[in-house]
């Protein structure tokens, strides 16, 4: 039985990659893996990802990252201005995405995860890949959700664990519009993930990853059920 580990924030992204590596993959034992680190969306964050993890019938695990959100400069952990977004501003994004940054998540993140599948197959031999739901982000991806950034983890990983466990992002070459047709085609229900970088019940329909969620939807052809505060 092909086990995985699956980082999943509760956003359309990874959930839509937890729906592919079960349905598709075939991937019959989960773990979903879900990090608290002082987001303000965090309770609407781990209700969407626990959702996603009783609907694949797989176990969800949480981590509590609190140092990181102290850390971090970021509008998605501290009070700041949100800049409602028009669909003019998403053909440059590079500067609003700097706001939302948090230095080293995914390094941390995938450190953690590999550290859970050293101690599974430490304790039982158990090995897990591990996925996360990178996309295609053109120029203007962060450092750490890039093909390069995979590749130089998975060469960590290989040379830092007993066991060379794989790092994979399989939806790395798609848009967001793609996800949303995959999603479509899993019958992966998108109303109940959660995209909002500052929402608490809902989307505020303004900040960047409200706007970029919308265009997918809009350029997939797809009905946007998604719950906004505004749009």
């Amino acid at each position: 039985m092909k086990k995985a580990i699956i980082i999943c924030s509760g956003g359309l992204d990874s959930v839509v990659t937890a729906h592919y590596v079960f349905k598709t993959l075939k991937y019959k034992k989960l773990k979903v893996l879900f990090f608290s680190y002082g987001q303000k969306s965090l309770s609407s964050e781990r209700k969407a990802a626990k959702l996603c993890a009783r609907k694949l019938n797989s176990e969800f695990y949480e981590i509590n990252l609190k140092e990181l959100g102290e850390m971090s400069n970021s509008l998605i952990n501290k009070p700041g201005k949100i800049k409602t977004i028009k669909n003019k501003d998403l053909k440059d994004t590079s500067n609003e995405s700097k706001k939302y940054y948090v230095p080293c998540r995914n390094t941390i993140f995938l450190i953690y995860a590999l550290a859970l599948a050293e101690s599974e197959y430490v304790k039982n031999k158990s090995v897990n890949d591990i996925f996360v739901g990178f996309k295609c982000e053109g120029r203007e991806s962060y450092p750490d959700t890039t093909k390069e950034f995979v590749m130089e983890m998975n060469k960590l990983a290989k040379i830092g664990c007993h066991k060379n466990f794989k790092i994979k992002a399989p939806l790395i070459n798609k848009d967001k519009e793609d996800i949303i047709l995959l999603g479509k085609k899993l019958d992966v229900k998108l109303e109940e993930t959660f995209s909002c970088y500052v929402g608490k019940d809902k989307h505020c329909g303004k900040c960047l990853a409200c706007k970029l969620r919308q265009a997918g939807f809009y350029w997939a052809g797809v009905p946007d059920k998604t719950r906004y505060l505004t749009s």
